[in-house]
């Protein structure tokens, strides 16, 4: 950083000391057009940077997301590369924004999507991810924590299964695998098989420690070791669906599902996601949709021809199942 930018900084800063906000923001936006247009382009991170950061940490949520954007912006328009120093200088600025203000989510969207352009991940980079994802575990903001760890990194797994063991212990017992499979099923579809099973070995982990009498059974051969749950089928379930995935056995597939049918016809909401297992990763075709006018003729003439039911929204996972034993 040369000293004419650092004179620079100073002085926009010394703004946000005397509480001039929004004459720093505004200030600071002027500035770094200026340098944008020459495309000096460090120059204008330096100051973008420097004073997000300052304006962050005063409480200028508002002031200070808005040049933290402008500084995403300046990465696509130099078509910079989410290396170590750039992604960094956004993970700083990231930390510092406080969880209620609403500049934050367009943040983290403009971050994701600027890694996702400019780097070697199409859905954005696994740190920045991982960093959100587990930012928003802290809050207990769930389904936007669940979306950014799955795409996160090879410690993602440890944040996710803690915060879906945590959501469980706020539900009745027997929905533990309801809650397991909020991992595993989204790890699966974005093909990361290492990744579900670790969340459920960790999973499964903090359940046994937090109830010492659940039964549980060891299973092992040469080529697999599983854990069985006498009390909770459809953690079984999920333990042999992930054995299935590895060894790519489509019978064995097409076995669990019929055995365990009436089980997972009581959960309601995991028929899509088993339908695009069973494309991934068995190649089982998924059904072919109806005809929009004979499923609308048919449900008119009872003939049997209705079409799919719509989607259950998973607000809430619990089922009417009685109590799992062992289980507090």
């Amino acid at each position: 950083m040369s000293a004419k930018i650092e004179k620079i900084i100073v002085r926009l800063q010394e703004k946000i000391a005397e509480g001039q906000f929004y004459e720093a923001q505004q200030q600071t936006r002027v500035v770094a057009a200026r340098y944008i247009k020459s495309k000096t382009w460090d120059a204008a991170i330096d100051i973008l940077f420097s004073v997000s950061q300052s304006l962050l940490k005063a409480g200028q949520g508002g002031s200070g997301g808005d040049l933290g954007i402008f500084l995403i912006d300046v990465y696509k328009q130099a078509e910079l590369r989410p290396d170590a120093g750039n992604k960094g200088k956004l993970l700083v600025l990231l930390r510092l924004f406080d969880p209620e203000e609403p500049t934050r989510k367009t943040f983290v969207g403009e971050m994701i999507g600027w890694s996702s352009k400019c780097g070697d991940y199409p859905a954005g980079e696994p740190e920045l991810h991982h960093v959100a994802g587990s930012l928003y575990a802290e809050e207990h903001d769930a389904y936007e924590a669940e979306r950014h760890l799955t795409l996160g990194t090879k410690d993602s797994p440890d944040v996710f299964a803690k915060l879906e063991y945590e959501w469980y212990t706020q539900d009745d017992s027997h929905t533990a695998a309801l809650y397991a499979a909020r991992a595993v099923f989204p790890y699966l579809l974005v093909g990361n098989v290492r990744d579900a099973r670790k969340s459920l070995r960790l999973f499964t982990s903090r359940l046994t420690e937090a109830n010492t009498g659940l039964a549980v059974q060891d299973v092992s051969s040469t080529a697999s070791d599983i854990k069985i749950y006498p009390s909770l089928p459809l953690l079984n379930f999920l333990g042999l669906l992930l054995l299935a995935v590895q060894k790519g056995t489509a019978d064995l597939f097409r076995q669990l599902n019929k055995k365990y049918a009436e089980h997972i016809k009581e959960v309601g909401i995991w028929d899509e996601a088993l339908t695009s297992v069973g494309e991934m990763y068995f190649g089982i075709q998924r059904p072919r949709q109806g005809n929009p006018l004979l499923d609308m003729m048919g449900s008119m003439f009872g003939g049997g021809m209705g079409g799919a039911p719509a989607k259950q929204q998973p607000k809430r996972v619990g089922t009417s199942a009685p109590a799992a034993e062992g289980l507090d």
